[in-house]
């Protein structure tokens, strides 16, 4: 089952792992990311030069926007990056389509470069300048939208790196030569270039290499949370004590004393604006326990193989190989019913259980459970949409066969703290917003502790016997802490 870059391609999975490269999905986004930090941590040349060069553009940016009004086709042209899908990385979960970094993005870029980050590029309490300063400022501002723009900016290295590759590994016949648009800026004539790169070609479009150890999973080491969150421990050691001062006096004069924490997030924001030195502050930390980062993400990425190539593509197999899972072809209801009746089956009955634990540890995200139900739907006739919004929120997955014809499927933890509040309110609402005409509610399950706890909710609720409600059995039968 040609669910990843090794299976597509014909190359081993051995000959990507001595490349560096990860082994993406080529039916579904996995959530990892690049952190621009590990290309300023790194002791090789090349990442260290990418970081210079990701600088180098955002220094471009910041005299541009302080010398002159800059017009909306340059701001076009300049600010605007779409998502560089064809690495299949990022937060989609359904293909690989994204977003990209459109108007807003071009404009908080332009006002904060002009108004926070005048000095960028000059700083002299941090070892470097760092694009992450983007997401320090402002909400909204996260992961993803740094790894989108570090991503386009350093595209040439990826595309060099993914056709040396290619033309060591690949059968001429998975690959084409193409021109590939926005690949590198020239700073005499102030326009980005294109390029002509033999790259691996799949269902119409290229795809692109990632080396592993540019990646992480769920934040950049330099982040808002971590600021936000340990501000008090940055500013407790910054030798400017009139700094200290300025914010202590500050957060008493505009927190009340039973504030929440978005109060308190809004109010380190707007100091942080007048104060934007505190920000150099907390990179300078982050600069100075740069190790951490790069261990941390090596786990990370090394955990995500296992979960997300080796052990769920296990599970696929199991599928595959023990059931008719791929072998239905019916209407949504029907079938999103009967896959999710055999994913039961061989979890609870079959060993499947094995593949949710890492390190003998069970899976802890919703994300993760929505990863492998996208992965075992590749090869049917439904569309398989993830996180549809339709006025109501998101669902996990709407499976639809025409307008007449669609299935919601929503997949929980019963670790969720919101599970009881999820029951009574979400599938129905779902479903009408959708024009949904049916939907399920699939709970898994890892300890006899949850287990009780799910019941007692459904029979507060008055759901004990609700068809459309699937329990799933993963807790341990036997040891998990191999896995053969």
């Amino acid at each position: 089952m040609d669910l990843y870059f090794s299976d597509v391609f014909e190359v081993s999975e051995k000959s990507l792992h001595d490349y560096g490269a990860f082994n993406i999905s080529l039916v579904t986004d996995l959530p990892l990311f690049i952190d621009p930090f590990l290309l300023f941590h790194s002791n090789k040349k090349e990442y260290q030069d990418l970081h210079n060069s990701i600088i180098k553009y955002l220094e471009f940016l910041r005299d541009q926007s302080i010398s002159r009004n800059v017009s909306r086709g340059l701001l076009q042209s300049w600010y605007f990056f779409p998502e560089v899908k064809q690495n299949w990385l990022g937060f989609s979960f359904t293909g690989n389509a994204g977003r990209g970094l459109g108007r807003d993005f071009a404009i908080a870029l332009n006002h904060n470069l002009v108004k926070v980050f005048s000095s960028f590029g000059r700083e002299q309490i941090t070892k470097s300048s760092h694009v992450e300063k983007l997401c320090l400022i402002k909400a909204g501002v996260g992961k993803d939208t740094i790894s989108d723009f570090t991503t386009n900016l350093i595209k040439e290295y990826l595309l060099q790196y993914t056709q040396s590759f290619t033309e060591k590994n690949i059968d001429p016949k998975f690959t084409k030569q193409l021109p590939i648009r926005k690949v590198k800026f020239n700073y005499d004539t102030e326009n980005w270039m294109s390029g002509i790169y033999t790259l691996p070609f799949c269902n119409g479009d290229f795809v692109l290499l990632t080396p592993k150890d540019m990646l992480t999973k769920e934040d950049v080491w330099i982040n808002r949370n971590d600021y936000i969150n340990d501000v008090d421990q940055i500013i407790g050691a910054v030798p400017n004590a009139q700094l200290r001062d300025e914010l202590d006096n500050y957060l008493v004069s505009v927190l009340s004393k039973k504030y929440k924490k978005k109060e308190y997030d809004a109010a380190i924001t707007d100091f942080t604006f007048s104060h934007p030195e505190l920000i150099d502050y907390f990179i300078k930390y982050k600069e100075d326990n740069g190790d951490e980062a790069v261990e941390r993400s090596r786990a990370k990425v090394y955990d995500s193989t296992r979960l997300y190539i080796e052990q769920f593509g296990d599970l696929v197999q199991l599928l595959g190989s023990n059931t008719c899972f791929y072998a239905l072809i019916g209407y949504t209801a029907a079938d999103a019913y009967q896959r999710i009746i055999y994913l039961k089956d061989v979890i609870e009955n079959q060993g499947g259980w094995k593949y949710f634990y890492v390190d003998n540890q069970p899976v802890r995200r919703e994300e993760d459970i929505h990863i492998l139900y996208r992965l075992t739907w590749f090869g049917t006739l439904s569309d398989v949409s993830h996180e549809v919004n339709d006025g109501r929120g998101p669902a996990d997955f709407k499976i639809s066969q025409g307008s007449q014809d669609k299935t919601i499927v929503e997949f929980k933890l019963a670790s969720n703290p919101q599970l009881k509040k999820n029951l009574a309110n979400q599938v129905e609402l779902y479903k009408k917003a959708s024009n949904a005409q049916n939907g399920y509610k699939v709970i898994f399950y890892f300890t006899d502790a949850e287990l009780q706890k799910i019941q007692k909710i459904l029979d507060e609720l008055q759901l004990m016997h609700d068809k459309n409600i699937i329990l799933i059995d993963a807790r341990k039968k036997l040891s998990a802490s191999k896995i053969s």
